[in-house]
């Protein structure tokens, strides 16, 4: 943590922007407008209901572009949250969804977030330091497992104390996930 991270205060900085887009997400989700207040539906009708132009939207609305490679991996991230949702619940409607939906789109988003961001970092490293490339695939494999578990766990805890995913308590359970995560895969980066 203090070495790979410069400390936690660094890592807050870092899990703060996937915290701020879970927000942003989970208001684009509830409300069905972009942040300038559009309708995300005019975009969806515009377009003759083209869910590529619908998703583009959410994730243009919940993470503008900026260029940097966080940013990129958030939006990656957003993609393939609400992608996975469409997976579990093929008739969902993007622009209405229910509360179990909404929350799912959010656990999954700040799982691959964390995720992304943990091999922005240590992929390179674990991919080095492994003596073969199917090992190193097999490690980052556990480690995409490990943290989609500790952020779902996370987000159970949550739910059962009855507090709502509010940007707090995301970036805290962020936070959680990626320490625990260094923590205990830290020999594949030594």
């Amino acid at each position: 943590m203090r070495t790979g991270y410069g400390g936690s205060a660094t890592m807050s900085r870092r899990v703060g922007g996937t915290a701020a887009t879970a927000g942003r997400l989970n208001g684009v989700l509830q409300s069905g407008r972009a942040p300038d207040g559009s309708a995300l539906r005019d975009a969806a009708l515009a377009s003759g209901n083209d869910v590529n132009v619908v998703l583009d939207a959410i994730v243009e609305a919940a993470s503008p572009a900026d260029g940097t490679q966080d940013r990129e991996s958030s939006r990656h991230a957003v993609r393939d949250a609400l992608t996975d949702l469409l997976a579990r619940f093929p008739d969902a409607d993007l622009l209405a969804l229910t509360d179990a939906q909404r929350e799912f789109v959010i656990e999954r988003y700040a799982a691959l977030d964390v995720y992304g961001r943990f091999c922005l970092d240590l992929k390179r490293t674990i991919m080095e330091k492994a003596p073969d490339p199917a090992t190193a695939l097999r490690r980052l494999r556990q480690v995409r497992e490990f943290i989609s578990q500790q952020v779902a766990a996370a987000f159970r805890t949550v739910r059962e104390r009855g507090a709502p995913a509010t940007t707090a308590n995301v970036a805290r359970l962020t936070a959680q996930a990626l320490r625990e995560t260094l923590s205990v895969f830290e020999e594949y980066t030594t």
